[in-house]
């Protein structure tokens, strides 16, 4: 079947993500600098789930491009990817609410965990889809990156305990490291139109007369 309902919903519920987030910041009772102090917290626990969701809807949309078809496998995994990120928002506003207290960090890397092990199992659903041998299976390769973010996640959580600051600084570390883009599938895509593209000509062209 067709991706692109898939994609749409998923590019739907991403901008609603991303829109309930913003709904709370909310506007401060004061008109000092005082007033905006306080929503310090509020903004920076924001901002960071801001470019986590960035990052996903980002590698989504990378992911797809290499994809020819779905299936109902592939549809449950992206509503299961979904399902986590959903979550992100609450989690947003209760860390941020809370001045990075030690449970609410906590619980924000259990949904980062499992947003990221989502990702992976619909990245292997749909290369199981398409076979190894697929522009996409080639492109994903081994996921080292995708596999150590999942660990430094799991690290993060009981840290979270400890001293949330340094929870904060993994959540960072690791967003900043998917901020390095990821051109695997863009490379092999445009190679293969260029392949493409040389063979209709090659088709289009008249053979040469000796």
């Amino acid at each position: 079947m067709g991706k692109g309902r898939l994609e749409a919903f998923s590019d739907g519920v991403v901008a609603i993500i991303i829109t309930i987030m913003v709904l709370e910041l909310k506007t401060p009772h004061g008109s000092d600098l005082a007033a905006l102090q306080q929503l310090v917290p509020v903004f920076l626990s924001y901002l960071l789930s801001f470019v986590y969701i960035g990052i996903y809807w980002n590698n989504h949309h990378h992911l797809f491009q290499a994809s020819k078809h779905v299936n109902g496998r592939i549809l449950w995994a992206n509503l299961h990817l979904l399902f986590w990120l959903s979550l992100v928002p609450f989690v947003t506003n209760w860390m941020g609410e809370s001045s990075f207290a030690a449970l609410p960090v906590a619980i924000y890397g259990v949904v980062l965990l499992l947003a990221g092990c989502a990702y992976t199992l619909l990245t292997r659903v749909l290369v199981s889809r398409h076979g190894k041998e697929s522009t996409l299976a080639t492109a994903v390769g081994a996921d080292r990156k995708g596999m150590a973010s999942l660990v430094l996640y799991a690290l993060a959580i009981p840290i979270a305990f400890v001293d949330p600051r340094i929870a904060c600084a993994i959540y960072t570390i690791v967003a900043m490291i998917w901020l390095i883009p990821d051109r695997r599938i863009e490379r092999l895509l445009n190679q293969g139109d260029k392949g493409e593209s040389h063979e209709q000509y090659n088709q289009a062209s008249p053979p040469v007369q000796d």
